[in-house]
C-alpha cells in the first residue's frame, strides 16, 4: 500500500477528535487526508464523535465477515476501523483515525509504516473536558483519567500537547499531516 496510516491517541479527554476535526477541516477538502469514521457499538449524540453505530450483535457478524480492518474494545464498548480504509492507502492517501492505545502493536503489524501521534493533555483539563461530555459520573471520569496503558508506543511517536487552544496543537497536527502527504507524493 502506498499511503500512509496516521494512528492519533491517548487518554479519553485529551481532544483527539477535536484535533483530527481541525485536521479534517483544512485538509480533506483539498484531498491531502482521509478520516476514518469508526463504527461503535454506541448510538451517536451530540456528546460524542461523530461515528457510525451498530448494536452488538450486528458489530460481531460484521467482524466475522472481515468488514473491520481493526477492532478492539474499550470502557464497555466495541470499535471498529471499516476495512475501506485500505482503498484509500492503495490509492496512496494520508488516511487518519482515533485509535486505542493499546491497538498499536496490532496497528503496526498491519501497517509497518504507520505513524503513530499521541496526544496529551495536563489532568485539569482532562477532567474538565470528560466532565463537559456530560456522559459520564464523577467517578467513572476518575477511572478513566487514572486508567493506565502500557506504553506500547514506538521510538518514533509523534506527541503532541493539546492542554491550551485547540489551534496550536491542531497546526502541529496539520503541519504533520501535510509532511506526510508531500513526502507520500514524491515517494
Amino acid at each position: 500500500m502506498n499511503g500512509t496510516f496516521v494512528a492519533v491517541v491517548g487518554p479519553s479527554g485529551v481532544g483527539k477528535d477535536s484535533l483530527i476535526g481541525f485536521a479534517r477541516e483544512r485538509l480533506e477538502p483539498a484531498g491531502l487526508i482521509h478520516v476514518v469514521r469508526r463504527v461503535v457499538t454506541r448510538l451517536a449524540d451530540g456528546g460524542s464523535e461523530d461515528h457510525d453505530s451498530l448494536d452488538e450483535a450486528s458489530f460481531a457478524a460484521a467482524e466475522q465477515a472481515g468488514a473491520f480492518a481493526l477492532t478492539w474494545a474499550a470502557h464497555g464498548l466495541r470499535y471498529g476501523l471499516p476495512i475501506a480504509l485500505e482503498d484509500d492507502l492503495r490509492a496512496g492517501r494520508v488516511v487518519v483515525a482515533n485509535l486505542s492505545r493499546a491497538m498499536i502493536p496490532a496497528l503496526l503489524m498491519r501497517y509497518p509504516d504507520a505513524v503513530v501521534v499521541a496526544v496529551s493533555a495536563d489532568r485539569d483539563v482532562i477532567e474538565r473536558r470528560l466532565a463537559g461530555r456530560g456522559r459520564e459520573t464523577a467517578a467513572s471520569i476518575q477511572q478513566r483519567i487514572e486508567r493506565r496503558v502500557a506504553d506500547r508506543l514506538p521510538a518514533s511517536t509523534v506527541r503532541i500537547d493539546n492542554s491550551g487552544a485547540l489551534e496550536a496543537a491542531g497546526e502541529q497536527l496539520v503541519q504533520l499531516l501535510e509532511d506526510i502527504a508531500r513526502q507520500a507524493k514524491r515517494g
